[in-house]
């Protein structure tokens, strides 16, 4: 019939150290975006070798548009590739005290050892601000906290990592920075009024859509004062804010929807939240663990296209940027070459100098 798979917007996370026969299926038939890899996809102690070949079997896809293969690797205590012979960065609030051009350094590097591995997107620059001393889920994990100095300091590593050949997606959309729970568990509320909204929590998002950023992860979380939906179904926040305020023209990636915050019983099944959440606005979706939420919410879609013209058009309209997106990828092939000189001394050196007191 010509129609557009729904499962070529989807990333997907698995479970075990070799690549899933089904995934490779829907690859080698260009109906899926990519995958997203975990520390548990890795053999212990993390095997540089094994990860390259891991990568490299999601090399199949036909065609100019590889598909992602994608990781978190932050720094500090959201890293998947997080033992030697990698470089284990500090958390990237020590960037703050520092200038911004050793975030750009740090950037290359980390980005450098993803590509060697052959990951070519990685779920970074955090673009929120920490302005909550009692975030659980934050914190360190944020460059700074005023919106000026995010956004530069995570602008400056985005494009040292995009230099070295792996794409970002700054994260979580409109700003995770003040919330007090963590969305993994639980449905966050922020209760601040629009103004601060824009000013603070907003404005490094603003500034990364200036820059080009190619893809922006939403937040799980509700801003009381502006929809009573979290972020990631909120059309207030991805279309009118997101799309039309900003003109962002990117990719809009759905956080991960195993997450307790959209798969509680307060917000609905996986089907009726990714329904939502494509109406909204989001282009992709993250299902980071489980087979049957995958099929679940691949089912969902199917279903809701063959009824609801919109949700055709919406499917036909974020395939097209989920296929812009890809042809901007590198393929995932590694260099075992640069690999097997791991550790990397100038990568440790970058180490020192951020845990070293700053300006």
């Amino acid at each position: 019939s010509g129609r557009t798979p729904p499962s070529s917007l989807f990333i997907l996370g698995f479970e075990g150290q070799t690549a899933p026969p089904a995934i490779l299926d829907r690859l080698r038939q260009d109906a899926l975006f990519g995958v997203i890899l975990f520390s548990r996809n890795f053999e212990g102690p993390q095997n540089p070798l094994h990860a390259a070949s891991l990568c490299e079997r999601f090399d199949v896809v036909p065609g100019d548009a590889p598909a992602v293969v994608s990781i978190d690797q932050e720094g500090g205590r959201v890293q998947r590739l997080n033992k030697a012979p990698f470089t284990v960065f500090p958390p990237m609030a020590r960037l703050a005290q520092h200038d911004p051009e050793l975030a750009t350094r740090v950037g290359r590097a980390l980005g450098e050892e993803l590509r060697w591995v052959g990951v070519n997107v990685n779920y970074a620059p955090v673009l929120d601000v920490h302005t909550n001393p009692k975030n659980p889920i934050i914190g360190d994990r944020a460059m700074g906290c005023t919106p000026d100095g995010v956004a530069t300091r995570a602008l400056a590593f985005l494009c040292g990592m995009e230099a070295a050949g792996v794409r970002g997606c700054g994260k979580h959309f409109p700003g995770h920075g003040d919330t007090a729970q963590d969305s993994h568990l639980t449905l966050p509320q922020v209760d601040a009024d629009r103004e601060r909204l824009f000013a603070i929590e907003v404005a490094p998002f603003a500034a990364a859509v200036r820059a080009g950023i190619g893809m922006l992860m939403t937040a799980h979380v509700v801003y009381s004062q502006v929809d009573p939906r979290p972020a990631t179904l909120s059309s207030v926040w991805l279309d009118e804010v997101l799309r039309r305020r900003l003109g962002f023209s990117g990719v809009i990636l759905s956080d991960d929807l195993d997450m307790n915050a959209v798969a509680g019983p307060n917000v609905g099944d996986v089907g009726e939240v990714i329904v939502e959440s494509l109406l909204a606005g989001c282009d992709a979706f993250l299902l980071c663990r489980d087979p049957d939420r995958q099929a679940r919410a691949e089912e969902a879609l199917i279903q809701a296209a063959e009824r609801d013209p919109r949700v055709r058009a919406r499917i036909k309209e974020s395939a097209a940027r989920v296929r812009r997106y890809r042809q901007t990828l590198l393929a995932p092939r590694p260099d075992r070459a640069r690999l097997a000189t791991l550790p990397d001394a100038a990568h440790q050196a970058l180490v020192r100098e951020m845990e070293a007191p700053g300006a």
